[in-house]
């Protein structure tokens, strides 16, 4: 973790690090991520001495987070957590239905 970083930016890279380690990736990769998230953001922020404009337009990656969290908002979940619903719904054809027919079929069973 680099000097410059706050007590609040160490913490995030730790749980972010964390947090990736647990779903399986490597440590190297779980750092490497952890770092471009907190870096991201300290951009967004102006606490870095360059930024790449992906990282001052685009939404941050706290927000983005909360929009994947599996509510029931129609663009909410993603492909997977709807394929999964279908699934554990027995929804036939699932396997070969994009997002949007993932979302129409479960719709359509009352999800």
């Amino acid at each position: 973790m680099p000097k410059e970083w706050t007590g609040k930016q160490e913490r995030k890279y730790e749980h972010i690090k964390d947090s990736a380690k647990d779903q399986g990736k490597s440590t190297k990769t779980a750092k490497r991520i952890a770092a471009a998230t907190v870096n991201k953001e300290r951009a967004r922020k102006g606490q870095s001495k360059t930024a790449s404009k992906s990282s001052i337009d685009d939404m941050s990656s706290s927000k983005r987070g909360g929009l994947r969290s599996g509510t029931n908002r129609p663009k909410g979940r993603t492909k997977a957590q709807l394929y999964s619903e279908a699934k554990r719904r027995g929804i036939e054809g699932r396997s070969s239905m994009n997002k949007a027919q993932l979302e129409k079929a479960l719709k359509r069973k009352g999800a």
